[in-house]
């Protein structure tokens, strides 16, 4: 990450540290009860059990591997050789924000679920263990990583997840064609500004009024900043939640336009 993006990145944290609020200080309805039944922390169940002992493997593992990054680029390496273990203690997600994701899932009963960004596969997961009545199509533009996301769903013989291989340019149009509607989708591939709204474009000619949005790293730099501004101004969005490190966007069209700023 360069220098003025690593500056940006604290200003902009410690600025959603001063907007933030908890749930005692929403009055939405809608808002309140998606606190209380997916953000606030939960049990842990015996599936999120095992995905973490995945992860657990992965930041122990020696392996390195050729990556053919496609997106916006590694936080911290520049090489095209890294190491697994490196690569899981970076970029994959925590387990906090991945329950998030789980229990999005689960709370709006998602069929159909889209993710731009596979990486090695733990949050694809915790997506198929929510939707585990629906069906996870995730794309990943690396074949090396790629190869470790689909040995990890055999791994725990997750049958509900088709994987994909391929660039979110040529692949994405292909996937969205094959479905008749899109129920929640994970965008958290490249990180900037201009193919974060192009693909936020692409999934809303499938998206209804009860599709979920999540966007990873929404202020991860500037660019993400206005990509995360002009996703909220949109005229299909109503809703959209910021938890720093994720948007939440929502095309309710009985919710009044409101913006939230939430502690979790």
């Amino acid at each position: 990450m360069r220098m003025s993006d690593t500056l940006h990145h604290i200003g902009s944290y410690l600025e959603h540290l001063v907007k933030a609020r908890t749930r005692h200080g929403v009055h939405s309805p809608f808002v309140y009860e998606l606190i209380e039944r997916v953000l606030r922390p939960a049990p842990e169940m015996p599936e999120m059990a095992a995905i973490e002992a995945l992860r657990e493997q992965m930041l122990r593992s020696e392996r390195t591997i050729r990556v053919n990054d496609l997106g916006a680029g590694s936080r911290v390496f520049d090489l095209p050789v890294r190491r697994v273990s490196e690569i899981a203690r970076t970029a994959l997600k925590p387990a906090r924000h991945a329950r998030v994701l789980f229990h999005l899932a689960r709370y709006f009963n998602a069929r159909e679920v889209l993710e731009l960004g596979t990486s090695f596969g733990i949050s694809t997961l915790y997506l198929a263990n929510g939707a585990d009545e629906g069906r996870v199509t995730t794309i990943e533009g690396c074949p090396q990583t790629h190869r470790i996301a689909t040995d990890n769903f055999e791994a725990l013989k997750q049958r509900n997840i088709k994987a994909v291989l391929g660039s979110f340019r040529q692949r994405l149009p292909e996937v969205l064609a094959d479905l008749e509607r899109l129920d929640l989708a994970f965008i958290d591939g490249h990180h900037a500004k201009a193919p974060t709204l192009e693909h936020f474009e692409q999934c809303l000619e499938r998206a209804h009024n009860d599709t979920v949005f999540v966007f990873d790293d929404i202020h991860w730099s500037r660019e993400m900043d206005e990509a995360w501004t002009a996703i909220k101004a949109h005229p299909r969005v109503t809703v959209s939640i910021d938890l720093y490190d994720m948007g939440l966007v929502f095309l309710r069209s009985e919710q009044a336009r409101e913006h939230f700023v939430l502690r979790y």
